[in-house]
């Protein structure tokens, strides 16, 4: 790695860890195009090493939260074991199911939660201490498998479902997220790094930007309004569901010529 791709990761770092704590997100979907477009890693590498530079991003992000009392420690529990099972199921199923229509559904989902999530749309329940453990359980698997499958946070899953599903308030639903995510992302950092996939020089710099990243993202949503807040993460999941889907109808379009 140049000194130039090392101020790069930096500067990447620092994007994806204030992406990380203002909308409870892992910050993959920034790192890992920047890995392999960028840093000089391989596709690979792309896919692995965002995955132990999430651990310090969510956590930083789940601690600056947690000072604000602003983390359900019960959702967090309901939601990591069913996490980790599903995570590891949709790393396997990505061998043999059609990522890309998985993807596309996903990416509509996405979409169609983040309108709900800008309208400020009803939830199901208001999050009390007697909310079912099982919908969190159920929250949980679906971010694992989403995890698993696109080797993202799971964030994107859990931010809209928290709210909309467990009624939780936004700030609450970012800072759990962010804490659920530092779980998810252990069991594959260990597989990938066992395998040798991850460059630890790249995950070094970008550690080195994602840190306070996370703390300047977090302070900024917990210092917003609940309105703008809510439009802020809305808007930020709408465009992440055009992105993937964007980028999978291409892909399915290159696969049948």
């Amino acid at each position: 790695m140049t000194p130039a791709q090392a101020g790069i990761g930096v500067i990447v770092g620092f994007a994806a860890g204030i992406l990380s704590g203002l909308f409870g997100v892992g910050g993959g979907i920034v790192t890992t195009p920047a890995v392999n477009s960028l840093l000089g890693g391989s596709a690979i590498q792309a896919i692995a090493t965002p995955l132990p530079v999430i651990l310090p991003t969510s956590l930083v992000g789940a601690h600056m939260y947690a000072r604000s009392r602003e983390i359900s420690v019960r959702a967090a529990r309901w939601a990591a074991p069913p996490g980790i099972v599903c995570a590891v199921l949709g790393a396997y199923l990505t061998e043999i199911a059609n990522a890309h229509l998985l993807l596309l559904a996903t990416a509509g989902l996405i979409a169609l939660t983040s309108l709900q999530v800008i309208r400020g749309g009803r939830t199901v329940l208001g999050e009390t201490d007697r909310t079912s453990g099982w919908r969190y359980g159920v929250i949980g698997s679906a971010a694992g498998f989403v995890s698993g499958l696109l080797g993202v946070g799971g964030g994107i899953v859990m931010v809209p479902a928290f709210t909309l599903w467990a009624g939780m308030p936004l700030k609450r639903a970012l800072g759990t997220s962010l804490l659920v995510i530092a779980v998810l992302v252990i069991p594959g950092t260990i597989v990938h790094a066992l395998l040798g996939h991850i460059d630890w020089a790249i995950f070094l710099v970008l550690t080195l930007g994602v840190v306070p990243g996370a703390r300047i993202g977090a302070r900024i949503a917990l210092g917003a309004r609940e309105r703008t807040l809510r439009l802020a993460v809305g808007v930020f999941l709408f465009l992440v569901a055009v992105a993937y889907g964007a980028a999978e109808l291409a892909s399915l379009a290159e696969g049948r010529r």
